[in-house]
């Protein structure tokens, strides 16, 4: 749950356009101000932010990546991934290959994972199923909602947010390495802009 809040608190602070009170940055990710409080200080010690301000993009993102748990998955074989996603009305946020396809167009979209949240297992694995086949595949549905916080529609699919998807990319590993940094001077200028 720590680090859930954690990702909740560091995606407010790389994601508002102007700068924030701590209590306000604890009302948008959703958690108590102490704990807000408390972890900002951990973040002002280790010269990540200053206040709720982002002064190092790289060293906030490589200190998220640390804490970082690889979500339980279920992988599915479906022809059109991603028409077979869009088509089940689930809510879902899309990572990694595709997104960052979407995004940057750097990496060949070779497999679609998406966050979901948990009670709509079920659902997704009927859907997923009745249009293609369990077990290893192109469709990896990652059971975590924290990828759902703060996503975005993108070209008509539901995407992570940027900070989120270069952790995904990071923790991916291989050429979404390449592709992360790439999406990182992105988001430092963003960051700078603010």
């Amino acid at each position: 749950m720590r680090g859930m809040c954690k990702e909740r608190i560091i995606k407010v602070l790389f994601l508002n356009k102007q700068p924030l009170s701590k209590y306000k940055v604890s009302k948008e990710a959703e958690t108590s101000f102490s704990w807000t409080h408390e972890f900002l200080q951990e973040l002002e010690r280790l010269s990540l932010v200053s206040g709720t301000k982002v002064k190092d993009v790289g060293g906030l993102i490589n200190y998220w990546v640390g804490f970082r748990k690889a979500p339980q998955h279920r992988e599915y074989m479906v022809q059109e991934p991603l028409n077979a996603v869009k088509k089940a009305g689930i809510k879902y946020a899309a990572t990694t290959y595709y997104a960052e396809n979407i995004v940057q167009q750097f990496l060949f979209p070779s497999r679609l994972d998406i966050y979901i949240r948990e009670e709509d297992l079920e659902a997704w694995h009927k859907a997923l199923t009745k249009s293609g086949l369990y077990g290893k595949g192109n469709i990896r549905v990652l059971i975590d909602s924290s990828g759902l916080f703060k996503a975005e529609k993108i070209k008509g699919v539901s995407i992570v947010c940027m900070p989120q998807l270069i952790v995904d990319l990071k923790k991916e590993g291989g050429p979404c390495e390449e592709a992360a940094e790439m999406l990182i001077e992105r988001l430092e200028k963003d960051v700078r802009d603010i």
